[in-house]
C-alpha cells in the first residue's frame, strides 16, 4: 500500500498573531510552528494504515524550506519518505496550491505508481479554507470524503466515517481515493528518540512547484489576491471592586442574583 499525506507548516495554537508594518502579511519573527493538528491527525492515520497493511507512506507540503521540520516530524512517527514543494514563503492561495500539489502527485505517481490513498487535513488551521484537498482529489478524478473520524481501507475500500446531525455517516470510496481527515480521529503518538534519530537522517526530496503553471491544469482562474491584513480589535476586561469585607456581602448577593444563580 502506498500512502501520501499532505500538510502545512502552521503556527502554533495560541500563539499570538503580529502583522508586518505594511500590512500585508503575518509577523513570523516571533512565532513557532507547527503541523496543521487536522494533518497531525491525517499522519497518524497513514502510520497505522502502513503498520496495517505494511507498504510505505511519503509526507509531502509546500512552503519556504523551513517545512522541512514539520517533514521531519512526521518521519519521526513512521513516515517513511518526505518531498518538500519549495516556495519563497508567501501564503500560496488555494487555487494555485492544488494545481501544484496535482503537478507533484502526478509526477511522482508517474515514477513509482499511483498513491492508494491521498491524505489530508479536513482544513488547515490558519487560513480555514476547506478548499485544497477537494481541488487536488477533482484534478485527479478521484473520489473524496472530508471531515472523516473513522478509517479502515480493506479489499481495495476505503470506508470512511465522518459526523453528521443523526449520528454518523459511512461512506465506500474505491481506491485510489482522497480522504480529509478531522481532528479526533485518532489520538497522535510522540516521536521517539529513534524516530527522531531517522528524521534527521531521512533525505527530503524537491520538486519544483513552478510546474503548476503548465500542463493540464495550466490557465485556471486566478485565486483572490491580498490587499490588507488587520488584526481583530483588541478585547479589554474591565475589573470593578465590590467592596472589602462584609461590606461587600450585599453587593456579592445581587450579582449572584443577577446571573441567575439564587
Amino acid at each position: 500500500m502506498r500512502i501520501l499525506v499532505c500538510v502545512k507548516r502552521v503556527p502554533a495554537p495560541g500563539s499570538k498573531i503580529n502583522i508586518t508594518a505594511d500590512g500585508t502579511a503575518v509577523d513570523t519573527t516571533n512565532l513557532g510552528f507547527t503541523v496543521s493538528p487536522h494533518e497531525e491527525c491525517a499522519v497518524e492515520a497513514a502510520v497505522q494504515l502502513i503498520e496495517g497493511h505494511g507498504g510505505d507512506a511519503t509526507v509531502l507540503t509546500l512552503g519556504a524550506v523551513e517545512a522541512g521540520e514539520q517533514l521531519r516530524y512526521a518521519v519521526s512517527v513512521g513516515i517513511q519518505r518526505a518531498v518538500l514543494l519549495p516556495t519563497a514563503g508567501e501564503e500560496w492561495d488555494p487555487q494555485r496550491t492544488a494545481r501544484a500539489i496535482t503537478s507533484a502527485i502526478r509526477q511522482m505517481e508517474s515514477a513509482d505508481g499511483p498513491f492508494d490513498a491521498i491524505l489530508f487535513g479536513n482544513e488547515s488551521a490558519d487560513s480555514g479554507g476547506f478548499q485544497v484537498g477537494i481541488r487536488v482529489a477533482h484534478a485527479l478524478g478521484r473520489p473524496m470524503v472530508n471531515g472523516a473520524k473513522g478509517l479502515s481501507i480493506d479489499d481495495g475500500i476505503a470506508r470512511v466515517q465522518r459526523e453528521a446531525d443523526a449520528g454518523r455517516e459511512t461512506y465506500e470510496l474505491p481506491l485510489p481515493a482522497v480522504i480529509g481527515v478531522k481532528e479526533g480521529i485518532n489520538l497522535p503518538r510522540y516521536p521517539t528518540m529513534r524516530g527522531r534519530l531517522a528524521s534527521k537522517k531521512v533525505e527530503v526530496a524537491s520538486i519544483d512547484p513552478a510546474d503548476a503553471t503548465s500542463g493540464p491544469m495550466a490557465g485556471a482562474v486566478t485565486g483572490p489576491t491580498t490587499i490588507a491584513l488587520r488584526p481583530p480589535p483588541e478585547r479589554t476586561s474591565e475589573t470593578v471592586i465590590l467592596g472589602t469585607g462584609p461590606d461587600a456581602a450585599v453587593a456579592v448577593v445581587d450579582v449572584l442574583d443577577e446571573i441567575g444563580v439564587l
